[in-house]
């Protein structure tokens, strides 16, 4: 798998920056967000707004879009971790491979500091999840305000 790492807006086509949002609505499924959304976070990662920045990163198979996984800084080092994996997303057509793997080993070893990830308990990435190191240290609570 070739992969493709982007710090900032200067590394990426808005060609390429679109292919990216429109895969991760694609391929999401029940765990994704609204363009929109998705395209907000990017823009975080890829300091297009005020921000702390992070990155994404792409993986290809003979020039076809494999998987993505984005990741946004925090700023809150020691009582927040460093880092927030947003959204990873694997083509369908490409589950069971191993890429998912690929992408968050390289997420991870890209990521100065630790890394969070919100995970819904029935999605089966959750297994992979474990696999790599992550733990469950806390039960999320929110309150959504009308």
């Amino acid at each position: 798998m070739q992969l493709h790492l982007h710090r900032n807006s200067t590394e990426i086509s808005a060609e390429e920056r679109n292919k990216i949002v429109d895969f991760l609505y694609t391929h999401l499924d029940e765990f994704g967000d609204e363009k929109e959304d998705i395209s907000k976070c990017i823009a975080y990662a890829l300091k297009e707004t005020e921000s702390f920045g992070g990155f994404v990163l792409s993986g290809y198979e003979n020039d076809e879009m494999v998987g993505v996984v984005v990741i946004n800084q925090t700023g809150m080092k020691g009582y927040i971790p460093e880092n927030i994996l947003v959204y990873i997303a694997v083509n369908s057509k490409f589950r069971g491979k191993g890429y998912g793997k690929q992408l968050m080993k390289k997420a991870i070893d890209e990521a100065e500091g630790n890394v969070a990830l919100h995970v819904e308990p029935n999605n089966p990435a959750k297994f992979l999840y474990e696999k790599l190191g992550f733990t469950n240290k806390y039960l999320e609570m929110r309150l959504v305000k009308a």
